[in-house]
């Protein structure tokens, strides 16, 4: 039988070496081999990169020694729908990663587990400590009882936003009250004289703070002293942020903060049903600067939550806690960013088909 048509297979891909590591990397390859065999001696941030330079080129992670593990720590988080949550659990699950724990992420989805039972799940489990992320303790109407008997069993745990003084815990948090007056100064040198806030429940602790910045922020820069009355209540959704805008619009507000990037979508759609454009019509500001915000139409003002710093600071507060290095809880509070995009402008002078589109829903 010929084999004159036949073809010879392709050599398997060459498997990366330890200089092409190094010259990717940037660094020697007596640094990369001391990464690959676990030594000391090298930074976590090159050992990082070069972690990263072996997943980019297709080099097989070392095996770590089963020691070499520090254990669980439990992250529990209200949900993963809104963008924010899971934002700051991937950032605390990469440094626990560094500091070999192992991260458990536990979201509370209406009908699944429910926070108490998480605590129980991973105490039984030997957990070394967690990370509550805007759980039950931001709930200012919550009891607070399973952190005071986490605090008597010995496990460290951490606040993340919705700090509780009267529980004596390690706390991490965003300025929410300076980061909403910020927006409303920024809105007011727009020539802004009606900026609504879009809130959720008052129950929760970052929704007070919020309201607490809004009020101080309306008196400061507009002389406004009656924030009842440009304030909406809703709830933390498209379709909450889009209630609230509606009061607001029928209101003649023409610009909007909103406690969420997620109602902030909301906001716009509700300007849009209305025939008003944004922001030639009315100017909307979210909250978190949400991944895919700078791609929204149009990419959506946001207030940006540090997400990296919030998590290096809890992280570090947990393993200063395990270490019983943890004389004191002072709060950590961390500033945001306004992030200035395409949903803001000047504000513009009423028309009547301005007027006319502010009717009721």
């Amino acid at each position: 039988m010929s084999m004159t048509g036949s073809r010879t297979p392709p050599a398997a891909a060459e498997r990366p070496k330890l200089e092409d590591l190094a010259r990717k990397v940037g660094v020697s390859i007596a640094t990369v081999s001391r990464v690959v065999n676990g030594r000391k001696g090298v930074s976590r941030e090159v050992r990082q990169a070069v972690l990263a330079a072996m997943d980019d080129l297709g080099y097989e992670r070392p095996d770590r020694a089963r020691s070499d593990v520090r254990g669980q720590v439990g992250i529990i988080v209200p949900d993963l729908a809104n963008p924010i949550f899971p934002a700051i659990a991937q950032a605390v699950v990469s440094l626990l990663s560094q500091e070999d724990f192992i991260p458990v992420i536990c979201a509370l989805p209406g009908g699944g587990r429910s926070e108490d039972e998480y605590i129980e799940m991973l105490v039984a489990q030997g957990a070394a400590g967690i990370i509550f992320i805007c759980t039950a303790h931001a709930d200012g109407q919550a009891s607070l009882e399973r952190y005071h008997r986490l605090r008597g069993r010995g496990i460290p745990y951490v606040l993340v936003n919705g700090p509780r003084p009267e529980l004596g815990a390690a706390s991490v948090a965003n300025d929410d009250a300076a980061a909403i007056s910020t927006a409303v100064q920024h809105l007011a040198s727009l020539g802004h004289r009606k900026v609504g806030l879009a809130i959720g429940p008052h129950r929760f602790i970052p929704s007070r703070q919020k309201l607490a910045g809004f009020r101080s922020a309306l008196a400061e820069f507009l002389g406004v002293d009656n924030p009842e009355a440009h304030t909406a209540t809703s709830m933390f959704t498209v379709e909450g942020g889009q209630s609230a805008a509606n009061e607001l619009l029928d209101s003649g507000h023409t610009a909007i903060v909103c406690a969420s990037d997620v109602m902030a979508l909301g906001a716009i759609r509700a300007a849009r049903a209305r025939g008003l454009r944004v922001p030639e019509d009315v100017s909307i500001i979210g909250f978190d600067d949400s991944a895919l915000m700078a791609l929204t139409d149009p990419p959506l003002t946001t207030l940006r939550q540090p997400t990296a710093a919030i998590a290096h600071a809890a992280v570090h507060a947990l393993a200063a806690d395990m270490a019983g290095e943890q004389s004191t809880h002072s709060p950590v509070v961390l500033a945001s960013d306004l992030v200035l995009r395409g949903s803001t402008g000047p504000a513009a002078k009423p028309s009547g088909r301005q007027r006319s589109q502010q009717s009721p829903r």
